[in-house]
């Protein structure tokens, strides 16, 4: 019978979004993987970018966690496998502790895990320490483990901060604002660890630098309890599913690929970008990403696009989300107005905006069943197409987003999480 495990977790949570919690997260990975340990680090909600830098500097896959869109069920499994293997396991939070519904906070809450406050002490001094204590007493059933600085100016700043914690908070030491560390960014997030040549080097300075400052002492274990079992059908069995994936499509959950293989799917990986042929598969999945940085490359490979038509026109399953969608669609307009026509799949044009255009988690009742997940992009979409059905946030607000149909093509701007609904998952990709 399997038995509740312990490892020493941490969660590393901010005040706000811009703190540097994947930076600081990211340092205290190397920093342990170089004293010798195994790390595991999750990333609390939906992203794609800040677990590719925490795969780099823990050595290991990073998964989401989250009680909505994961749900307390299937965190608890991931916690549980991870504490198998882990001498530490590093969360890092999402946007402000207590911001969203649920929060941060509340998944710290719910696991037991203590909160690491990582505040951005830039022109800041003895109010490092009010903003620490806000953190740790604003509920008084948060676990709390202490505060560490980020961007501190030097040794002077540092014992300034230090010195304004009060009622017994623990210092956990200063990340300095050098340039080496800090990990660059553009419109919807950090730059992809596979587009940073120098990453290692930032991030061993980063762990380096972390290091000279803070105890690497590991956190008190925390318990994890026994999951329920999982089980899954083997409804995908045989099924040969191509899957894209390059420097246009890289937003991808590995949950998601788990849970495909474990339905029996066999996934074979192509480039719409740099490939000439499609791999012989049954179904496509086109994830997000960045087609907007490629579209002329993308349009300019004929080839490919001819063979996503011949797919389409075969009656073949198709699943697109955000960026795969905006590819499906006649043509993609970017920021500086240079306009390139696409596959023609999906009839409407997108235009990427300067500005954020939805943020929500989302839950979509399809045909199929009930799938959760989450929209992020900054590019509007225009087609005369009535959708198929509309996600619903539970967070309420703007980004009920469209799923749009035609044939066995589903495309949308929703990110979908498939172990939400694995079944659901696999009637979508299903010959």
């Amino acid at each position: 019978m399997n038995q509740a495990r312990q490892c020493p977790a941490v969660l590393i949570a901010a005040p706000a979004s811009g703190q540097g919690k994947t930076t600081v997260t990211a340092a205290l990975a190397r920093l342990h993987r170089n004293l010798g340990r195994k790390v595991r680090v999750f990333k609390c909600g939906p992203d794609f970018l800040d677990p590719m830098i925490l795969e780099r500097a823990s050595g290991a896959p990073v998964y989401q966690l989250d009680l909505w869109m994961i749900g307390a069920q299937e965190s608890r499994r991931l916690l549980w496998e991870a504490a198998a293997e882990a001498d530490l396991i590093l969360i890092e939070g999402v946007m402000g502790l207590f911001d969203g519904t649920p929060s941060s906070a509340d998944l710290a809450r719910h696991f037991g895990v203590p909160v690491l406050a990582v505040i951005d002490g830039t022109a800041m001094a003895q109010t490092f320490g009010a903003l620490a204590l806000g953190l740790a007493r604003y509920q008084a059933d948060l676990p709390f483990a202490g505060v560490l600085a980020n961007r501190v100016g030097s040794l002077r700043h540092a014992q300034l901060l230090e010195g304004s914690l009060t009622e017994g908070l623990r210092w956990y030491g200063g990340l300095s604002r050098e340039r080496g560390i800090e990990l660059p960014s553009r419109h919807l997030g950090l730059v992809q660890a596979s587009e940073l040549n120098d990453l290692d080097a930032r991030l061993d300075a980063a762990a380096e630098a972390l290091g000279a400052s803070c105890d690497a002492s590991l956190p008190p274990a925390v318990t994890f309890a026994t999951p329920e079992p999982r089980q899954l059908s083997s409804s995908l069995a045989g099924v040969r599913i191509g899957v894209a994936r390059d420097e246009a499509f890289a937003f991808t959950y590995g949950a998601n690929l788990d849970v495909l293989r474990s339905l029996g799917a066999q996934l074979e990986f192509f480039s719409p970008l740099h490939d000439r042929e499609m791999p012989l598969v049954d179904s496509l999945y086109l994830p997000g990403g960045y087609p907007e940085l490629h579209h002329h490359a993308l349009a300019a490979n004929t080839s490919m696009l001819d063979a996503l038509r011949a797919h389409h026109a075969q009656g073949k399953p198709l699943l697109a989300e955000c960026g795969g969608m905006l590819y499906l669609l006649d043509a993609l307009t970017d920021v500086a107005g240079e306009r390139a026509e696409l596959l023609g799949l999906l009839p409407g044009e997108a235009i990427m905006q300067k500005r954020l255009a939805a943020l929500a988690l989302q839950a979509v009742e399809l045909p199929e069943g009930t799938l959760r997940g989450h929209t992020y992009h900054h590019s509007l979409t225009m087609t005369e197409l009535e959708p198929i059905a509309r996600g619903l946030s539970p967070n309420g607000g703007r980004g009920n987003e469209a799923v749009y149909r035609l044939g066995r093509l589903t495309a949308s701007y929703v990110h979908f999480y498939f172990p939400s609904n694995p079944e659901a998952a696999a009637a979508l990709l299903q010959p």
